[in-house]
């Protein structure tokens, strides 16, 4: 009964009907909050009406019968079998509770469609969202790629535009292709050159080609030597160093990690103070820790905003001499200001989610649907066990019954021949006349003894009738108190009514 009252109470609450977050069974449920939850289903089952009923009882005691009598005219046209009025709703027992609250959520509109619609939805933004994830993943490393490449050509276009360095290729043009030349051969063999090839196939010899297509050809060997040394040189250097920063990273991780050991190997190996103890100092140690970080963002907003208006100050003075810098400017404002509402956002959505993961572990664990499955599964197991054991006792009975049909209808007919011997041998003697009237009266008290039995029987049945009756009506929770209070607020009110038109009466005469 207590897990069908919450299914009720969760179905309530999914359907977006407003319910007191305490409230844990429908037998708490007060007639207010009850008037409430009701017509809030009904809302919601006829949206189109022009006047809604209201969510509240009114102050009125005449008002609130005649409330509750709409709305429990509303549920009769719903289909509602049984007897209801006002009186469910102000003076409610827990079985109308149950019997009303049941009723009501069977007759909610179904949405089915409408959240598979919204799952589907959101499983394709999900899916959309997840594809562009990728596809930025996948791009990332070619962006990588093409910043390093283009950096590494303005490195060597700097280094190029040197008027030193162009001195001195115009002077040795086949120097920087003799030096790549020998550098290739140390790569080969190595064996980590074979991409460069077609590089050190160049023609040597400047004098085989002739003219403009000498010198474009030098400057072409020129640029793509120069660009791969470069970037050549940069990887040679890039890499150790990231090597050096990851097992740095590493050497730290593993130092965090050994002190955490050490601190835990204290705390268990400490016999002079409780785990508790230890707990409390660690709860001390995260408390402090939460208030400097907390010190800290806020001297480093103060910072930052500081930081913020010289940069904005230095931006427009840049840009102040520039009109198109200013534009770009606004444009940027434009962007940071959408990314601060983002960030706003963001952090909002963060906070919501936290506080929900805290009340989703804080809500008592419910059951799986495989076990309510396995409960309807054993529940439909017993159900059909009994009706088994029904159909037997009826056929155990259907059995008596025959048989003492039989049996009566045997001792009719014996009683009807010694009756009949009887009443021969007494017109003869006397005896058979005293054998005559005892059996007569024998016959006679038998009759009147069965018939006490089948009434005492009835008797009986009817009595665990009235019983049940008298422990269902006990259960309720009738309050006579607030049957009185109502009572004396109608009277009142229709006294205060009579003296309204007593005095509302001679003023129409005048």
């Amino acid at each position: 009964m207590e897990e069908s009252q919450e299914i009720l109470l969760n179905s309530l609450q999914k359907s977006s009907v407003s319910i007191p977050p305490d409230l844990s069974s429908i037998r708490n449920l007060s007639p207010p909050i009850f008037f409430s939850i009701c017509a809030q289903v009904l809302n919601q089952i006829h949206p189109q009406t022009k006047t809604p009923f209201s969510t509240s009882l009114p102050d009125s005691v005449a008002d609130q019968f005649k409330v509750c009598s709409e709305i429990a005219s509303a549920i009769k046209d719903l289909g509602f079998i049984g007897d209801i009025s006002f009186h469910k709703f102000l003076y409610p027992s827990e079985e109308d509770l149950y019997k009303l609250i049941r009723f009501l959520v069977e007759r909610l509109p179904e949405a089915s469609d409408g959240k598979s619609k919204v799952l589907e939805d959101g499983d394709g933004r999900k899916e959309k969202a997840n594809t562009s994830r990728c596809y930025y993943v996948e791009n990332q490393p070619n962006k990588t790629d093409t910043d390093d490449s283009v950096s590494t050509h303005q490195k060597v276009q700097d280094k190029l535009a040197d008027p030193n360095i162009i001195a001195e290729e115009t002077r040795s043009p086949d120097s920087i292709i003799d030096r790549f030349s020998d550098f290739c051969l140390i790569r080969k063999s190595l064996g980590e050159a074979p991409m460069v090839d077609n590089l050190v196939n160049a023609p040597k010899d400047h004098s085989e080609v002739c003219g403009n297509e000498s010198v474009g050809l030098q400057g072409n060997n020129r640029h793509e030597v120069g660009t791969y040394i470069q970037k050549t040189f940069e990887d040679q250097a890039i890499g150790p160093l990231e090597e050096v920063t990851t097992n740095a990273s590493e050497l730290k991780h593993f130092q965090v990690e050994l002190e955490r050991l050490e601190a835990v190997t204290r705390i268990v190996f400490d016999d002079n103070h409780s785990i508790e103890f230890h707990l409390q100092q660690l709860e001390e140690q995260i408390n402090s820790k939460k208030l400097d970080l907390l010190e800290m963002k806020s001297q480093w907003d103060a910072e930052r905003e500081l930081l913020e208006i010289k940069r904005r100050s230095l931006q427009e003075s840049l840009c102040a001499r520039n009109p198109m810098a200013q534009e770009k400017l606004k444009k940027l404002r434009e962007f940071e200001s959408e990314k601060k509402l983002i960030e706003l956002e963001i952090r909002r959505r963060e906070e919501e989610n936290s506080n929900i993961t805290i009340d989703l572990k804080k809500q008592p664990k419910q059951s799986s649907r495989r076990s309510y499955i396995n409960r309807v599964k054993e529940i439909t197991k017993n159900s059909r066990k009994q009706d088994a054991d029904i159909d037997r006792i009826l056929k155990e009975t259907r059995e008596l019954q025959l048989e003492s049909n039989n049996i009566q209808e045997r001792l009719h007919r014996t009683y009807a021949v010694v009756d009949e011997l009887v009443l021969r041998e007494a017109k003869k003697d006397g005896i058979g006349k005293q054998a005559h009237k005892l059996l007569t009266s024998i016959h006679e008290n038998f009759g009147e003894i069965s018939n006490k039995i089948l009434s005492t029987d009835r008797l009986r049945r009817e009595t665990a009738e009235y019983e049940k009756k008298i422990a269902a009506s006990a259960s309720r929770s009738l309050d006579f108190n607030k049957l009185q209070a109502d009572l004396d607020a109608i009277r009142r009110e229709n006294s205060h009514l009579e003296q309204h038109l007593c005095h509302k009466k001679p003023v129409d005469e005048v």
